[in-house]
C-alpha cells in the first residue's frame, strides 16, 4: 500500500524534459538561484563523477577545481531548480564512479575526448574518400550532375 503511494508521487515528480548525460561529461549545469524577488541562473561546470539513485530520486555529482581547491555539487536530476544541462564535451571511461580523480592534480586530471559522430560529420567523411574507385565515382557523380 505505502509502495504504491511512493511510486504515485515519484511519477508526478519526474521532469519530463530530461537532458541526456553520462558519467565522463562535461558539463554547464544551468541552476536557478532565487535573490529576494528576483531569479536568475548560474552555471556550474564541471566534470560528472557519478550518477546515484534512479527515479525522481536520481542524482549526479559534478566536480571542478576553483582557486586549486577541487568543489564537488550534488544534484538531483529532476529538479525544478535545474533549467537544463548542457553537455560540453564526453570522455572515454571504464568506471561507473570517477573518484579516483579527487586524488589527481593538472593535467592528470584529463580525461581522453570521445568522438561522437553527428550525421553532418559522416556526410563530410565519406566524400572525402581518396584512391582510384572515388575518384571515379565522384567524376561519374559530377558528369550525371550536369
Amino acid at each position: 500500500m505505502s509502495q504504491d503511494i511512493i511510486r504515485s508521487i515519484e511519477g508526478r515528480a519526474k521532469k519530463e524534459n530530461v537532458s541526456v548525460f553520462e558519467v565522463g561529461d562535461t558539463v554547464n549545469v544551468h541552476c536557478r538561484i532565487f535573490e529576494g524577488g528576483k531569479e536568475r541562473i548560474q552555471i556550474f561546470n564541471g566534470v560528472v563523477i557519478a550518477r546515484n539513485g534512479g527515479g525522481s530520486r536520481e542524482m549526479f555529482t559534478v566536480r571542478r577545481v576553483v582557486a586549486g581547491e577541487g568543489v564537488e555539487r550534488k544534484f538531483p536530476v529532476h529538479s525544478p531548480r535545474i533549467a537544463k544541462v548542457e553537455v560540453v564535451r564526453s570522455a572515454v571511461v571504464r568506471r561507473a564512479k570517477l573518484y579516483f580523480l579527487r586524488d589527481r592534480v593538472g593535467k592528470a586530471v584529463r580525461l581522453t575526448e570521445r568522438r561522437v559522430e553527428r550525421a553532418a560529420d559522416v556526410a563530410k567523411t565519406s566524400k572525402m574518400k581518396r584512391g582510384k574507385k572515388a575518384k571515379a565515382a565522384r567524376r561519374e557523380a559530377k558528369k550525371a550532375a550536369e
